[in-house]
């Protein structure tokens, strides 16, 4: 099945935070799909595919209104090793976010003076703005939100903002689409999170003694990422939330085996006890030692989401890209 938007649309775009790791990607998709393409940074270089680069400072002064979509990408990635202060997450993931949807509403109604065509405008939340541990089978959009930690309240509080600015505003005569999508954990080529941290542990021969824990846990390929992004800024799909997912979800044990796959390394997974693992990281708690319950939580728990709202928008029985295919490109790229 053919996922691409007509060759014959093309449309202009703005991207806050594009030298970030998904904002990287999607420039360059978006580049290869002929569609135009500012970037609103804070001064990094940025590659020769974009037409304008502007500094954020420049947010008040530049016309929304010349965009069919703006994508809001800036903000502070979940700090996997914790050395993050927790103000700058509510300053840099709430606060710019309320800057540029502000300035988005005023193009949209006409206040800076110009004609209005903005007509989208997506904003990158995060599961976690939802849930740090998900209770139920499968995470969905009716689950109520209670975000634990400064990375998802700052991302919630941000979608909470976009919600109430948007009940407000004034736009019978000139509609408008908002996004908020919450994706998943997001790998790709230049990712450097925890799926890279898990790589190296089975690239030094560690063995993974947690082989005894069942859990699965969802994904989102940035190259899904970026043909779901392309066809939610053509519109055409209701204003709301949106989880975003790969299909199947993939147990840390199949993690561990797909990793050995990609090194041509033996698969060396040890089912040792779980009382046994619990009462090692119990204490770990004591001693502050690596392994601790809070560690061993995040490694084992289940945290499955769904992708089915957002298919079913845009019409798609699967996602483009295959789970465990994707992964495989991801860790292949880690070599480098």
């Amino acid at each position: 099945m053919d996922y691409k938007v007509n060759k014959s649309y093309q449309i202009k775009i703005l991207v806050t935070g594009a030298s970030g790791f998904v904002g990287s990607h999607l420039v360059e998709y978006f580049a290869e799909k002929g569609h135009t393409i500012d970037v609103l940074d804070l001064g990094q270089p940025v590659p020769s595919c974009v037409r304008q680069s502007f500094h954020w400072d420049k947010l008040k002064e530049l016309d929304l209104g010349a965009y069919d979509a703006v994508i809001h990408l800036a903000g502070m990635a979940h700090d996997v090793r914790g050395k993050a202060k927790e103000d700058l997450y509510m300053k840099v993931n709430y606060g710019l976010t309320k800057e540029a949807f502000t300035r988005f509403l005023e193009a949209r109604s006409g206040a800076s003076g110009q004609k209005a065509k903005v007509r989208s405008f997506i904003f990158f939340s995060t599961v976690k703005a939802v849930a740090d541990r998900v209770e139920v089978a499968v995470l969905t959009e009716d689950a109520v939100p209670n975000p634990v930690g400064p990375y998802g309240e700052s991302k919630f509080k941000a979608e909470q903002f976009i919600q109430g600015a948007l009940e407000k505003a004034d736009d019978a005569e000139s509609p408008v689409n908002v996004y908020i999508l919450r994706p998943s954990m997001i790998h790709g080529p230049g990712n450097k999170g925890n799926l890279n941290l898990l790589y190296q542990v089975v690239r030094r021969g560690i063995p993974w003694l947690l082989g005894s824990f069942d859990n699965k846990r969802s994904f989102t390929s940035v190259r899904n990422l970026c043909i779901l992004v392309e066809r939610v800024a053509a519109g055409g799909i209701p204003s709301g939330v949106y989880h975003v997912a790969d299909d199947a979800p993939v147990s840390t044990n199949r993690l561990i085996e797909l990793i050995c796959k990609s090194l041509g390394k033996k698969v060396r997974i040890w089912h040792l006890s779980p009382w046994l693992i619990r009462g090692c990281a119990r204490i770990g708690d004591v001693l502050h030692l690596p392994l601790n319950s809070l560690r061993l939580q995040k490694l084992t728990e289940d945290y499955v989401v769904s992708n089915r709202k957002l298919k079913e928008a845009l019409g798609m029985d699967v996602m483009p890209y295959p789970t465990e295919e994707e992964l495989l490109l991801t860790l292949e790229s880690f070599k480098n």
